[in-house]
C-alpha cells in the first residue's frame, strides 16, 4: 500500500526544522537532537534549509511552541524558501492544523517523518504490513486534516453535518477495517515465526539477537560474522526486516544471529506495537548483542534509548553482551576501553575491519556455555569416525588417548546427545 503519510515531492522539498527544548529533555542536547532530525530528513530525500529552537516550560496546547514563536519561525522559513516544516516532537492533529495556517506550509512531525522513511525501507510483506499498520494508527485521530476539502454544511441549529461528515465517518470505518485486517495478517506472521522458533529449538541452537541504535553497525556485524548480504549503508534505518543467519564459533558452537530494526530516541509507541512481530525475535532470544557506535558523541544516550525500548518490550533482563563498535575511527578505541570497564560483559570491535573478533567469539562462547551439556565420553581408538565427529560438533575441553579407550570431556549440544549415547560415561555429574 502506498504510504499514507507523505512528506511531498522529494525533488523539490525544502525543510525548516523546529526543535523544542523542554525541561524533560535535559538528557539530550537539543542541537544534537536536531542534527539527528536533519539526518532523518536527508534519509527521506529532503533538503534542510534552516532551523529554529524554542525553549519552553511546557508545550502550548494550540501550537506546541506558542503563536508568537511560530510567527517568528514562519518568517524565517519563508525567507529560506522552505515548503515543509519538520518538528522534532509529535504534534496533535489540532496543533498541526494551526501551525500549517501560520507557516502557510506543510507541517510534519517526527513520527510522520519516521513512518515515511520506514515506508521507503520496508522490503518484505511483513515489513510493509507493519509500517502500514503504524501509519494507519497514526492517521486515525488525524483524519479530519485530510478531508478539509469536503463540504461541511451547517444546519439550522448550528451543528456541522452534510456530505463531509458522512464521508469522514465512512473513511474512519474503512481505516479501522483495514487496521483489523492487517492485525489479523500479522497474527499469522507471528504464528509462522513461532513455528520457526520451534524448529530452531528442536536443533537446540541458541538465538542471539543483535540490537542497537540505528546506524550503530548491526547489519555490518551480521554480514561480517556470517556472510549475510544485509543492506549496510551509512544512513538511518537502512534495514527494517529481520534477518537470521547461523554462526559457527571456533568452539564448534552453533548460534543463530538475528538482526533487527535499529532503535531510536523516543521511538513512537505505535511503531513498537506495529513491529511486535519483528521484535519478538528480541523477546525470544537467549542472548542480546547490544551494538554501540563508540565514535558517536552521544553513545551513552543512545544506549539509554535502546534500553528504554528493550524495557518497553519486556527484554530488559536478557543476558547481554555489549559490543562497542567502530574502534577503527579516531579516538574510538580509547572510549571503547573505558566503556568496557563499565560493563561486566563487553568487547571492543571494528565490524568493518574485523578487529576484536577473537575476543568477541570467546565472550559469545562463554555466555552460551550453559546451553550445552558438560559430559565425559569414552570412544575405542579404532572408532576414528566417531572421534572425528565429536571434534567437529562439540567443544572438547580435555582429551586423553593413553588408555584402552580415548577419553574426552566435552560441551555437547543437547540435540546431539543421542549420537554419543553409547559412549557416555555414566558416572559423569557435569561441572
Amino acid at each position: 500500500m502506498k504510504a499514507l503519510i507523505e512528506t511531498a515531492d522529494k525533488k523539490s522539498e525544502r525543510a525548516f526544522l523546529v526543535g523544542v527544548e523542554l525541561k524533560s529533555h535535559s538528557a539530550w542536547d537539543v542541537a544534537d537532537s536536531l542534527d539527528e532530525l536533519a539526518e532523518r530528513a536527508t534519509t527521506a530525500g529532503v533538503a534542510v534549509v534552516g532551523q529554529g529552537i524554542q525553549r519552553l516550560e511546557a508545550p502550548h496546547s494550540g501550537t506546541f511552541i506558542g503563536a508568537g514563536k511560530a510567527e517568528e519561525f514562519a518568517k524565517a522559513a519563508k525567507e529560506a524558501n522552505a515548503d515543509t516544516v519538520l518538528f522534532d516532537e509529535e504534534l496533535s492533529g489540532a496543533q498541526a492544523r494551526n501551525l500549517e495556517e501560520i507557516f502557510s506550509a506543510k507541517v510534519i512531525d517526527r513520527t510522520a517523518l519516521i513512518l515515511d522513511i520506514f515506508a521507503q525501507r520496508a522490503r518484505t510483506r511483513e515489513g510493509k504490513l507493519q509500517v502500514e499498520l503504524a501509519q494507519l494508527q497514526y492517521l486515525m485521530p488525524r483524519l479530519t486534516r485530510y478531508w478539509t476539502h469536503l463540504s461541511r454544511q451547517r444546519g439550522s441549529t448550528g451543528s456541522i453535518g452534510g456530505e463531509g461528515e458522512s464521508q469522514l465517518e465512512a473513511d474512519r470505518r474503512k481505516t479501522q477495517e483495514r487496521i483489523e485486517k492487517i492485525r489479523h495478517e500479522l497474527t499469522t506472521v507471528r504464528r509462522q515465526r513461532s513455528t520457526q522458533r520451534e524448529g530452531r529449538q528442536r536443533h537446540q541452537w541458541p538465538l542471539a539477537s543483535i540490537v542497537g541504535y540505528t546506524n550503530a553497525g548491526k547489519s555490518t556485524l551480521l554480514n561480517t560474522l556470517t556472510g549475510a548480504e544485509v543492506l549496510a549503508e551509512d544512513m538511518l534505518f537502512a534495514t527494517l526486516d529481520p534477518t537470521t543467519r547461523r554462526l559457527r564459533l571456533p568452539s564448534n558452537q552453533n548460534v543463530l544471529l538475528s538482526d533487527t530494526v535499529g532503535f531510536i530516541r523516543k521511538l513512537p509507541h505505535g511503531l513498537v506495537e506495529a513491529f511486535k512481530a519483528t521484535l519478538e525475535e528480541v523477546v525470544e532470544a537467549d542472548l542480546l548483542i547490544h551494538v554501540v557506535d563508540t565514535s558517536h558523541p552521544n553513545a551513552p544516550q543512545q544506549m539509554e534509548a535502546v534500553n528504554a525500548v528493550l524495557s518497553e518490550i519486556g527484554a530488559q533482563e536478557k543476558p547481554t553482551l555489549m559490543v562497542f563498535n567502530k574502534i577503527d575511527k579516531a579516538g574510538a578505541a580509547e572510549l571503547a576501553a573505558m566503556y568496557c570497564q563499565q560493563f561486566p560483559k563487553a568487547v571492543a570491535v571494528s565490524a568493518r575491519k574485523k578487529e576484536g573478533f577473537e575476543i568477541l567469539f570467546a565472550e559469545l562462547g562463554a555466555m552460551l556455555k550453559p546451553i550445552r551439556e558438560f559430559v565425559e565420553i569414552q570412544i575405542p581408538h579404532h572408532e576414528q569416525k566417531a572421534m572425528s565427529r565429536l571434534h567437529s560438533v562439540a567443544q572438547v575441553v580435555e582429551q586423553d588417548y593413553s588408555g584402552d579407550q580415548a577419553r574426552f570431556r566435552v560441551r555437547l549440544p543437547p540435540y546431539l546427545r543421542h549420537e554419543f549415547e553409547a559412549y557416555l560415561v555414566p558416572s559423569n555429574n557435569g561441572d
